[in-house]
């Protein structure tokens, strides 16, 4: 009988159409993701002027909308471990787009909060899924490059919407750019019959299905009549558990301070970006493009950051890029000509979105299959209370007219905070090699 270990097809096989349309399936749905990060800090000013709404209440609104992907990310990761990636995958998308299409229609503010908080459900499983599942495809040598360009697309989402505020809001209203947001509802079908479900969960419940996906990834891989598949680890009831077992207690707190302290500034900055620069002087065109600046540090912080994280190690990456990201946080309070602000700007979001996007692929590293959707669930679940807690403070201190250094100094302390946790964190071998 042959025995095949799933880990080992995986890290020889070349690149391939499977992994190909993996990568692109999964940036769709994180552009997606990113479009919907972005879109408050587009309206918001809009709606505090149309509605009359308060910056704290419209503050609470984006961090009511987390709560719901508080509630997505923990729910995702977990189920994704007994159910499979794809499966749940697809019911996050179904929720998150059918309650964006909703916020199109309303006309108050508890009916908007109401929809945020329901398509915020979807769109926290998202995050955990696709890293995972492109986490598990890619061979161990490209695994931070795969995860750090998937996740570019969260920038590129949250570019759209920036250029998309800009040129659709005065002629269609804010309305229109949830009527985008809900776009994946379409392609929904094609992504159902041609994303392939996880190869450790399909090695567990389908080998037929596994051994016509290894065939495609690997054309010249030979089977046997009785091959039998195995994995390393045994898929284990208690996911959760396997969390705090096994030595892994301390790298499961290291990142739960990370993603907490990642979120809160990745929110944080994406929600008030904008209105910060208003309050500063700008124009809402000029404040919308420091978005655009914000994403595009972004996509070169995940794509370079991946490829330097597969040479040198995620850990001196992460450290240098939050503490790169701390220094521009804080020069931002100074003013500078519009050139060197868009430069500190982009860095920020580097060392911000881009920075979070190489945590889910540092993360999933340091665990197996068996657990890693727990693991990835976990964290950025309990990052979801930074993302709660960045857009409440924002708004808040906007409220207050207090002094503008001081949501700078709110966003530069807790990237001082994670670049030390990814000092302390525990060397793990295959990410580091």
């Amino acid at each position: 009988m042959q025995m095949v270990s799933v880990e080992e097809v995986i890290e020889k096989s070349r690149v391939s159409r499977v992994h190909l349309t993996i990568l692109a399936w999964t940036m769709f749905l994180i552009l997606f993701d990113g479009y919907d990060l972005s879109v408050l800090g587009v309206v918001i000013p809009v709606l505090h002027e149309e509605w009359g709404i308060s910056v704290a209440t419209l503050g609470m609104v984006a961090s009511f909308t987390l709560v719901g992907s508080l509630i997505g990310a923990f729910l995702a990761g977990v189920l994704a471990d007994k159910l499979g990636r794809k499966k749940v995958l697809v019911y996050c998308v179904v929720l998150f787009s059918v309650f964006t299409l909703c916020n199109a229609l309303a006309t108050s503010i508890l009916f908007f909060a109401i929809c945020r908080f329901i398509a915020g459900i979807g769109l926290g499983g998202i995050p955990p899924l696709v890293v995972a599942l492109t986490a598990e495809y890619a061979p161990r040598k490209m695994r931070n490059r795969f995860v750090g360009i998937m996740f570019s697309g969260y920038s590129l989402g949250g570019i759209l919407v920036a250029l998309l505020g800009m040129y659709m809001m005065p002629h269609f209203g804010w309305q229109s750019l949830f009527i985008v947001g809900a776009l994946p509802l379409i392609v929904l079908p094609w992504m159902i019959k041609s994303l392939p479900e996880s190869l450790p969960f399909l090695a567990q419940s389908e080998p037929e299905k596994m051994r016509a996906i290894v065939q495609k990834m690997n054309p010249d891989f030979v089977f046997e009549e009785d091959v039998q598949w195995h994995t390393k680890q045994p898929q284990k009831k208690q996911p959760l558990r396997a969390l705090f077992t096994a030595g892994r207690a301390r790298i499961t707190l290291s990142f739960w301070v990370i993603c907490f302290m990642g979120l809160l500034l990745v929110y944080g900055l994406s929600t008030w970006l904008p209105q910060l620069m208003r309050a500063q002087g700008y124009g809402i065109t000029s404040s919308i493009s420091f978005l655009c600046a914000l994403n595009m540090g972004a996509i070169i912080g995940s794509v370079i950051g991946g490829l330097v994280a597969d040479r040198f190690g995620s850990r001196i990456v992460q450290t240098t890029l939050y503490s790169l990201g701390a220094v521009c946080l804080v020069l931002l309070m100074c003013h500078f000509s519009m050139p060197v602000l868009y430069v500190l700007v982009a860095i920020s979001g580097a060392a911000s979105i881009g920075a979070q996007n190489l945590n889910n692929a540092c993360n999933a590293s340091y665990y197996d299959a068996s657990c890693r959707g727990a693991a990835l669930g976990a964290a950025l679940s309990v990052g979801r209370l930074g993302a709660i807690v960045g857009p409440l403070i924002g708004g808040y201190l906007l409220a207050a007219n207090v002094a503008n250094y001081w949501n700078y100094l709110l966003f530069a302390i807790p990237a001082c905070i994670a670049a030390v946790m990814y000092l302390v964190l525990p060397k793990q071998t295959k990410d580091d090699e």
